[in-house]
């Protein structure tokens, strides 16, 4: 029986989509790791076009972001690291914008792009209007993002 090749994921650049649909994948958790041993205030991703930015981005977005799935990790490198991801794996939210699809001829085009993004990220977050974990303020930014105000 032969046993079944797997995809090149050419063009996605979803960590999920390529960790459940059966995609090629090389191992890059350990850069969690990393950026949790030797964190900063900021960290710059710097590298050439096509280099694996935006689906490094989205690996750290599934492994901090609330009610993550643990299972898109198992097998893989950070796994290993059981204090390490006990203490950080699915617990924190993650805001994630990236402004790479932004294609447009004018500025004004641009940043009525850009606060489409912006403001769909800040629906996902709409449940926190009914928290007391942000003060008012905040609550009514979250409310213009959305439309409501």
């Amino acid at each position: 029986m032969e046993a079944r090749k797997k995809k090149l994921p050419i063009g996605i650049e979803n960590f999920e989509e390529i960790r459940t649909k059966g995609f090629y994948y090389v191992d890059k958790t350990g850069l969690i790791k990393e950026l949790l041993e030797n964190w900063g205030k900021v960290t710059l991703f710097t590298r050439p076009r096509r280099f694996g930015k935006s689906l490094n981005m989205s690996m750290l977005k599934s492994f901090f972001e609330l009610d993550g799935r643990k299972e898109t990790f198992e097998g893989l490198a950070i796994s290993n690291e059981t204090l390490l991801c006990e203490e950080y794996m699915g617990k924190f939210p993650v805001i994630s914008i990236s402004l790479k699809g932004i294609d447009a001829g004018s500025f004004n085009t641009a940043r009525e792009l850009a606060v489409q993004i912006i403001n769909g990220e800040a629906r996902r977050f709409q449940h926190l209007l009914d928290s007391d974990c942000l003060i008012i303020y905040d609550k009514m930014l979250i409310q213009h993002c959305c439309g409501q105000i």
